[in-house]
């Protein structure tokens, strides 16, 4: 069955990823940006009859209310997403990640299906062991993991919606970020060749970005019997500390050094085993492992390096 799909941010990591998928698959499908990165990650989807772009801003009621009222489905991805654009920007991370998506929800029609990104980092440390299921209570530590659990909540009001709580992303997308923490780590072991690590026990889970747009389709596919619903959406053989990450680099990039700072705190004080099992039950597998991605990355590090205020 095809749709006509709303994506919100569909330029983004996620988006830029998710959107070609999407139209390989048949449907028909509408992107909503605001390009504030300036980027160019669709460029490759205008060829489609099947495809649209408008460049505008999910807060203008007016906006949304024209677009939504084409769509079956709406996929909000835009966002301000992490922990420091949010500290940079608290103002447009509220309006963004919570009263724009506040304001879709009000437009929605009952009919009208809703796939939402939401973030496993609302479980903060997890519980006494660390370990986390969809029922586990939400600490969340950031702005932007609280904003999430917040409109989570007023997501699952709605009949049609279904929220996946994801991992920390990793892998190659037209629309890259190097922020994340596998994308990070992976970044510096090919041109730093070493990294300092405080807390390196933590654990967090990862999931590639091919396997989050997978995720959203294999929803649509099986949307009656997922409906709402809250999955964790992660590697269930990826929940690893800093430390194991580090390892699993090395193995391809032998002369990366890593270091356990003695002393010190990571800002980010994230910790916990997640529990994929629930998506799992529903037929969902993933497909892309965390040594795969790292491979990947390792080949996509060579055509880019952010040498902007450097000479070489």
């Amino acid at each position: 069955m095809s749709y006509n799909i709303l994506v919100t941010g569909g330029a983004g990591y996620l988006g830029s990823t998710m959107v070609p998928d999407l139209l390989a698959a048949g449907h028909k499908v509408t992107v909503l940006d605001n390009f504030m990165f300036k980027q160019t990650s669709l460029n490759h989807c205008c060829h489609s009859p099947n495809f649209n772009v408008v460049k505008g801003d999910i807060r203008v009621e007016s906006v949304m209310a024209k677009l939504m009222k084409e769509a079956d489905v709406i996929i909000p991805l835009a966002a301000l997403v992490g922990a420091p654009l949010c500290s940079q920007d608290p103002v447009g991370a509220t309006t963004t990640n919570h009263d724009a998506i506040a304001l879709m929800l009000r437009l929605l029609s009952k009919e009208q299906i809703v796939l939402m990104p939401t973030t496993n980092s609302a479980y903060g440390t997890g519980d006494e062991n660390n370990y986390c299921t969809e029922e586990s209570p939400l600490r969340p530590i950031s702005q932007y993991a609280i904003e999430k659990v917040a409109i989570e909540k007023e997501l699952m009001q709605h009949p049609n919606a279904i929220s996946f709580r994801l991992a920390t992303v990793f892998g190659m997308s037209p629309r890259m970020r190097i922020d994340l923490l596998v994308n990070d780590f992976t970044y510096r072991a090919v041109y730093d060749r070493f990294v300092v690590l405080f807390e390196s026990q933590f654990k967090r889970n990862y999931i590639h970005v091919r396997d989050v747009s997978r995720v959203f389709q294999h929803a649509l596919a099986n949307y009656d019997k997922m409906k709402g619903q809250i999955y964790n959406v992660g590697l269930s053989d990826a929940n690893v500390s800093k430390k194991e990450l580090c390892q699993h680099i090395q193995k391809q990039l032998p002369d990366f050094v890593f270091l356990e700072a003695p002393v010190g705190k990571d800002p980010d004080q994230r910790n916990y085993v997640v529990s994929n099992a629930k998506i799992e039950a529903t037929g969902y597998k993933q497909a892309f492992s965390l040594d795969a991605g790292i491979a990947e990355l390792i080949k996509g590090y060579q055509m880019m390096r952010n040498t902007r205020y450097g000479n070489v």
